[in-house]
């Protein structure tokens, strides 16, 4: 298949990219720099080109408490970003179909994390914004099944984890964000301090799990909103305690601060009509998945040991 993807370049998209082109596609991938989606007619270079399928992963915004800090600018950015992908999608690839990445943060805390509620009730206040726009994407989809026929698909991931994260310096995911903190405590010696008081509940999934999912449902599903979940949350002291087991830290070291930003409290997605429609699922269970992640953090975030004379 020809392929357009959205947002390519970034944690999730490196991983699609890889599994597609691993399965014989042929995959366009812009970055911003030559297709910025905040500008008119950013996608009109691949007018002439027919596409199969059109993944868009694009969005602005980072983790952390980012939202907090650009509520305004989420709003209009990730606005103009959906629409010039869903109306160029309507004008110009109409037979293709367009799969969307949805966002949990869209659920309402107080209903099932259930796809049947992905636009009843209100998002939490403090990705409100965000929320609102991932919402917004999905009528905007809807609305062109509506009027033109045309087909898509949302899926809506938990977490993510694995390997080949950015290392920027942005902020980062909550369970990026222990690794590196719970390693470089070791690595000085000294206390840990995460934010909130440890009993906000997480649920996570491997990317490379989440991608097979996603390309399984992109070939067999039209027009759904689908969690894709690793069907089971924990702690962040529990999250904690499994990181430092694993380098050799002592948990009793971890203080943790109730004042900072948590964001929502529990985000368990329910996975039964995933489950419905691929059967075989079977996530990567944690305390495997999790290991190599934090071989690749200890890598990527701890100076290299100098060799010794010999």
């Amino acid at each position: 298949m020809n392929i357009f993807v959205t947002g390519g370049g970034g944690f999730l998209g490196r991983h699609l990219c890889a599994a597609l082109e691993g399965s014989g596609h042929r995959v366009v991938a812009p970055g911003s720099r030559t297709c910025d989606l905040l500008q008119a007619g950013a996608l009109a270079n691949w007018d002439g080109e027919r596409f199969d399928r059109i993944f868009h992963l694009a969005a602005w915004t980072q983790a952390g408490d980012f939202c907090l800090r650009h509520v305004g600018e989420q709003w209009v950015r990730n606005q103009r970003i959906n629409t010039a992908v869903i109306t160029w999608w309507a004008e110009r690839q109409p037979q293709a179909k367009l799969v969307a990445i949805g966002t949990s943060c869209a659920y309402a805390p107080e209903l099932p994390l259930r796809e049947e509620f992905y636009l009843e009730g209100q998002p939490i206040e403090s990705l409100y914004t965000y929320a609102m726009t991932k919402r917004m994407l999905l009528v905007g989809l809807r609305a062109m099944e509506k009027q033109h026929g045309l087909r898509h698909l949302t899926v809506v991931p938990s977490t993510l984890y694995g390997t080949g994260y950015h290392v920027s310096g942005r902020q980062l995911h909550f369970i990026f964000d222990l690794i590196r903190k719970i390693l470089l405590g070791r690595l000085g010696g000294e206390p840990v301090v995460l934010w909130g008081d440890g009993y906000q509940r997480r649920e996570l999934i491997h990317v490379a799990d989440f991608v097979q999912a996603t390309l399984a449902l992109a070939d067999t599903v039209d027009n759904e909103v689908v969690n894709i979940g690793g069907g089971r949350e924990h702690t962040i002291r529990e999250f904690a305690d499994l990181i430092c087991r694993e380098v050799d830290y002592d948990p009793a070291q971890i203080q943790y601060d109730a004042s900072r930003y948590v964001g929502a409290r529990s985000k368990c997605l329910e996975i039964a009509r995933l489950r419905r429609l691929r059967p075989d699922f079977a996530p990567l269970p944690l305390e495997i998945g999790l290991p190599p992640v934090i071989a690749w953090g200890r890598a990527a975030w701890l100076p290299p040991v100098a060799s010794t004379p010999s």
